[in-house]
């Protein structure tokens, strides 16, 4: 890792920004004003069903309206698909890759007739099959026929070849025993895309040579797979630090599906800059 710390904001441009965005773009920008170093911007849109080159163009204003400058060029996701291919393949060599039909019918109908089935730290219920229970022929049979499928991380398999227990070190807490087996065999890639949310993340932030993650609470407990994948890959550990949210007058955390009031509509309404950092940073 370099000895200068690079810090990075990595949005996804699937909307536009809010409040809560803006409070993460800060942080990050005065982290690395404050030590010295480099503020990256990413963007993250492997999706390219909800990721829209408005929203991408809309980011870059909201943030240089703010008085956020970044380094260039910026990392498109959807331009390197071939760093999270080779990845893949990776773990795929490992033995810790498989591909799974089940719909999403089929793991709903599976988890309501297992009442108290275990949830993953984000809410969703975890995987409710396992690797074994379809032979790896019929597998490649269904896959050679076009069929659908997610690749999961075979949760079981890679802990056993991490041997040893993981951790991170969270910025002003110190070192925070990790839990990927919370997570279930994850999803990590699919058959159009060869890559997800867990397993993009820690390619990008050690090929960017990112040095400190500053990102939302609600990411904290991704964190566990995280390290799993860096340990698996290979893969520097950057340090964390995962600051409180900005919520709404619900208390819930602000969101582009509950209509969160973004950057952009703060600034038609005559805001100025500094109000809004104000109130990205001491909330609504």
């Amino acid at each position: 890792m370099s000895d200068t710390p690079i810090f990075r904001f990595a949005p996804t441009p699937n909307g536009p920004l809010h409040l809560g965005h803006a409070r993460s773009a800060i942080l990050n920008f005065e982290a690395a004003r404050a030590t010295g170093g480099r503020f990256l911007l990413r963007i993250e849109d492997i999706d390219a069903t909800r990721c829209r080159p408005e929203y991408e163009a809309a980011i870059f204003d909201d943030l240089a309206w703010l008085g956020l400058d970044w380094e260039q060029p910026v990392r498109r996701q959807s331009e390197h698909m071939a760093d999270y291919a080779a990845a893949l393949a990776r773990l795929d060599q490992m033995g810790l890759v498989y591909p799974s039909f089940e719909s999403r019918a089929e793991i709903r109908r599976a988890v309501e007739a297992r009442p108290g089935w275990p949830r993953d730290p984000d809410g969703a219920p975890l995987f409710p099959f396992t690797r074994g229970a379809m032979s790896e022929a019929i597998r490649e049979r269904r896959r050679a026929a076009g069929e659908p499928y997610a690749l999961r991380l075979d949760m079981r398999a890679a802990l056993d070849q991490a041997g040893q227990p993981l951790s991170w070190h969270e910025e002003g807490e110190g070192i925070i025993p990790a839990d990927p087996a919370a997570w279930g065999d994850v999803v990590i890639a699919r058959k159009e895309v060869p890559t997800s949310y867990h397993l993009a993340v820690v390619v990008d932030d050690a090929l960017q040579g990112i040095t400190h993650v500053v990102r939302g609470t609600d990411l904290r407990p991704s964190t566990s797979v995280h390290r799993l994948m860096q340990h698996l890959l290979g893969l520097p550990a950057p340090v964390y630090r995962h600051h409180t949210l900005v919520l709404d007058e619900q208390g819930r955390k602000l969101s582009k599906s509950l209509g969160a009031p973004s950057i952009a509509g703060l600034r038609v309404q005559g805001m100025a800059p500094e109000e809004v950092k104000r109130l990205a940073m001491n909330g609504i």
